[in-house]
């Protein structure tokens, strides 16, 4: 199916399908065995994909990075350092805050389990410009935050592909 060119209706028709399969291929990667008894939900794939992608930083950067309260971040951070997936040391030009990293041990099956959706990320962007890089992306977006929103007028399914 060509994309060049389509009308808002044949767009919604090419992604409606689409995403529940973009979603399944997402669930169907494997959690590495190091990873697999932990009971991670998204929230924390997110956590880990910050630290993985962006390095070791404070609960506060982490949570302003997830878009939570730092209470909120602070609790997961906790959990997962309680399993050993993170560990918190003291900042070397601020003794008063604590940054937060991947474990060592934990660091070999974060990174599997991360790369094939950063690999699929980076193949699908490069092509573009940094212009439409920022579409995609602020097209996602709006398409999450659209989600809770409750429609103003029902919108009628054409069943005979009209």
């Amino acid at each position: 199916m060509s994309t060049d060119g389509l009308e808002l209706d044949d767009g919604v028709r090419a992604l409606l399908p689409l995403l529940p399969r973009l979603v399944g291929r997402a669930k169907r990667i494997p959690v590495p065995p190091g990873l697999s008894s932990l009971a991670l939900t998204p929230r924390h794939l997110t956590l880990l994909s910050c630290l993985l992608f962006d390095g070791p930083m404070t609960v506060n950067d982490l949570a302003a990075r997830l878009g939570v309260a730092p209470t909120t971040a602070s609790l997961m951070v906790g959990d997962l350092s309680r399993k050993g997936v993170l560990t918190r040391h003291e900042d070397e030009h601020d003794r008063r805050r604590r940054v937060v990293g991947i474990a060592p041990r934990s660091l070999p099956s974060i990174t599997e389990w991360l790369s094939r959706g950063a690999t699929a990320w980076r193949a699908a962007l490069a092509p573009l410009t940094p212009a439409q890089r920022a579409l995609v992306v602020d097209t996602l977006l709006s398409f999450e935050s659209a989600l809770g929103v409750e429609p103003t007028a029902k919108w009628e399914l054409d069943v005979d592909g009209k």
